[in-house]
């Protein structure tokens, strides 16, 4: 990718997947701390359901750079959203019918660690 546009939104994709990542880790030792083992497990499951996806989509939403590859960076950025939610899908279905996790968890980590994500785009896409 030699796209100095593209560059610079891979860049911001990444610090958001670092502090999505490190928001994960902060909701996991405080649900451990606060409900065990269990609830670290469930919180864990719900921090993965939304970092996984969010990193399948980076690799597509960047895999092609350029106005030369307009049509691959669209069918790419459709094809990422589209793995994105179906990824979602069955991570959920996954952790609610195979690890038994509680769902309270879960969710209380998927919506945490998804909006640490969204702000850490708009606090270091404002900075430049």
């Amino acid at each position: 990718m030699t796209n100095k546009l593209a560059k610079r939104g891979l860049d911001l994709a990444k610090k958001g997947l670092l502090f999505q990542a490190v928001t994960a880790l902060v909701v996991t030792a405080f649900a451990g701390a606060a409900g065990g083992s269990h609830s670290a497990m469930s919180a864990a499951a719900g921090a993965l359901i939304s970092i996984l996806p969010n990193s399948v989509f980076m690799a597509f939403a960047f895999r092609y750079a350029g106005a030369s590859k307009n049509d691959l960076v669209a069918r790419s950025f459709s094809q990422g959203s589209k793995l994105k939610l179906a990824l979602t899908i069955i991570l959920f279905v996954i952790a609610f019918k195979g690890l038994n996790a509680a769902p309270l968890e879960i969710f209380m980590a998927f919506v945490i660690t998804t909006a640490s994500h969204g702000l850490a785009m708009f606090h270091y896409g404002t900075k430049e």
